[in-house]
């Protein structure tokens, strides 16, 4: 969501009503026509039509048989792009990988990007079950993941405070804490047990675990691992996961010190 009193007085709006357009896209698989556009985007037939034209020629959307547009193959190649700066060096890849086929557990780098909790990286472990959602990019429900509080506990309780109650917490599951004290007390039980941890909060029947990688006094330097495995596995084996993590992310830290 934008927020009106943040728009920059010399915001170039034909570079912002294009955005929007690719938004609205994007958001549609099946395909829009111009004027489904232009109605969702609350634009001009005329303007969408000169939006959608230079998009298709840059290779941002492009124009099916029926008149439909999707989008096209260059956001895919700035995913691309993205995925590769958030992993960071390739030590810190392969890192990642190497903990999934050991452990059969994917995991998964967090950091803050722009302030807020997102993933940055993830490997699928054949043991996991399968995560659609937890992919590079994905920054939604940090009050319900264990990367997400593992992040949101290095934050003073203040800082918390207002980060919840920006981006709200919405109940994933019936086991999602949706109170900020609910949330302080299991923030704390985290750091007691030496990670932390939610089981079916974000998603029935799924743990996640984490610990973090890099302290650091800049808010956007500081990286957490976490790693996704059936909830029934983690009620039996917490220590084994916590050590396995913590092993894992040394390698991590050191494939991010490889960088400097």
């Amino acid at each position: 969501m934008r927020d009106p009193l943040a728009e920059p007085s010399d915001l170039i709006r034909s570079v912002s009503r294009a955005l929007r357009v690719l938004e609205s896209v994007g958001r549609a698989p099946r395909g829009l026509t111009v004027k489904q556009i232009a109605r969702r985007c609350e634009l001009t037939v005329a303007t969408t039509y000169h939006l959608v034209r230079t998009l298709a020629y840059e290779g941002y959307v492009i124009r099916r048989e029926d008149g439909t547009y999707i989008v096209g193959l260059e956001v895919a190649d700035r995913y691309r792009e993205l995925v590769t700066a958030f992993r960071g060096p390739p030590a810190v890849g392969e890192a990642l990988r190497r903990a999934a086929t050991d452990t059969g557990w994917s995991h998964y780098l967090g950091r803050f990007v722009g302030g807020q909790v997102a993933v940055t990286a993830s490997a699928e472990g054949p043991r996991s079950p399968y995560m659609e959602d937890l992919v590079p990019g994905f920054d939604e429900g940090a009050h319900a993941t264990a990367l997400g509080k593992s992040l949101l506990a290095t934050l003073t309780t203040e800082q918390r405070f207002r980060y919840l109650r920006e981006y709200g917490m919405r109940p994933f599951t019936t086991a999602t804490l949706t109170t900020v004290e609910a949330f302080e007390a299991d923030l704390a039980a985290g750091d007691r047990r030496g990670m932390q941890l939610e089981l079916g909060q974000f998603r029935q029947g799924v743990a996640c675990a984490a610990v973090l990688v890099t302290p650091d006094k800049d808010i956007e330097r500081r990286v957490v691992l976490a790693c996704a495995l059936p909830a029934g596995e983690m009620m039996t084996s917490a220590r084994v996961v916590r050590a396995k993590l913590l092993t894992a992310a040394r390698a991590v830290a050191d494939g991010i010190a490889s960088e400097n």
